[in-house]
């Protein structure tokens, strides 16, 4: 270990590298954005995978954090091979990832223009 690094205390469960690998992370852009019609805290959005990929539907906790004009267009990560699931009544279709802290949610995005659609590795 580097010197003056302290190890980390517990960061929850451990899983092998093997594990991971089978997230499949995406570059993603949204494409539309609309108020859940069930939920003050949830928006959904359409968001676009690239070439050769169907746009696909997320619904997420984010409208305290972001305007509409805020996110169209902006460029997300996204989990793509998430099992689907149902939030107050709407189909969500993968996550995005964003970061909480005190209460404030901020979206990962990435520091490059880059393809939409390229594989997170």
């Amino acid at each position: 270990m580097v010197e003056g690094i302290k190890k980390a205390e517990h960061c929850g469960d451990k899983i092998t590298i093997d594990e991971f690998g089978k997230v499949d992370l995406r570059i993603a852009q949204i494409k539309a954005v609309k108020n859940h019609p069930n939920a003050d805290k949830l928006y959904i959005l359409d968001v676009s995978l690239g070439k050769g990929e169907h746009d696909v539907q997320i619904v997420a906790g984010i409208r305290q954090a972001y305007t509409e004009d805020e996110l169209i267009g902006k460029k997300i990560i996204m989990v793509r091979n998430l099992e689907p699931a149902v939030l107050r009544g709407v189909e969500s279709e993968g996550m995005l990832l964003a970061a909480e802290f005190k209460g404030k949610i901020v979206l990962l995005t990435v520091d490059k223009d880059i393809e939409t659609g390229a594989k997170i590795k």
